[in-house]
């Protein structure tokens, strides 16, 4: 929860993904933290959580639960088995927003997509693992969202580096989920933080350790 705070403190942050291993590693009530992720985040952000249930019917169900019990702007996390295509035809009649996840291939998330989920979440650094390319899956898909004029986002997910963050981005990923220490790196530059450290050496040279622009306005100099 504090890397969550720090997050919304910091940074333009668009809402929040939670998985089923990120969430059993808190050992401790599910719905209690998924209330406490939508208390810190505000009732606008999103906050996509993922269902267990491998059959379609189990899957509304669960969404629907979901839906009533954190509210808010939430999206039902379902991956792209069978089943689970199904169940987003039948949660997109009910207006249950939905991302599909466990994707590793373009066609799964076309699959998705047109069933109706709002977001597709591939893989990027799993499929880098299994000998693929993360990044170019992400560039199929958005090549047949705009071929078949599909208003589907992607919402590019398992990122190890920036670069392939970078990547995606460049590619016209809509969105992307990253843990705490990719998140940091997006900022850090050692050219940055020399560039601060002079800017802060040189004022302080001539105004004085610990005086910001609102304090100086009044002081003298000596030439």
């Amino acid at each position: 929860m504090q890397e969550i705070k720090k997050a919304f403190d910091l940074y333009p942050m668009s809402g929040v993904t939670t998985n089923p291993t990120i969430i059993s590693k808190e050992k401790r009530n599910f719905i209690d933290i998924l209330k406490e992720i939508r208390n810190e985040i505000d009732e606008d952000k999103m906050l996509h959580v993922q269902v267990i249930s491998q059959k379609a019917e189990e899957i509304v169900k669960e969404a629907e639960y979901l839906k009533e019990l954190i509210g808010g702007n939430i999206y039902i996390k379902i991956s792209v088995i069978p089943e689970g295509i199904k169940a987003i035809k039948i949660l997109k009649k009910k207006g249950i927003n939905i991302t599909a996840t466990d994707i590793f291939t373009a066609e799964q998330a076309l699959m998705a997509a047109i069933a109706g989920a709002q977001f597709v979440a591939p893989y990027v650094n799993r499929i880098d693992n299994i000998s693929g390319n993360g990044v170019d899956v992400v560039v199929q898909i958005i090549q047949l969202f705009k071929a078949h004029n599909i208003s589907a986002k992607v919402l590019a997910v398992s990122f190890k580096n920036v670069q392939q963050v970078h990547q995606v981005a460049l590619a016209g990923g809509q969105s992307v989920t990253v843990n705490a220490e990719v998140m940091d790196k997006l900022l850090s530059h050692p050219l940055t933080d020399s560039s601060v450290e002079q800017f802060i050496s040189d004022w302080e040279s001539v105004y004085g350790k610990g005086k910001y622009t609102y304090d100086v306005s009044h002081i003298e100099i000596n030439n």
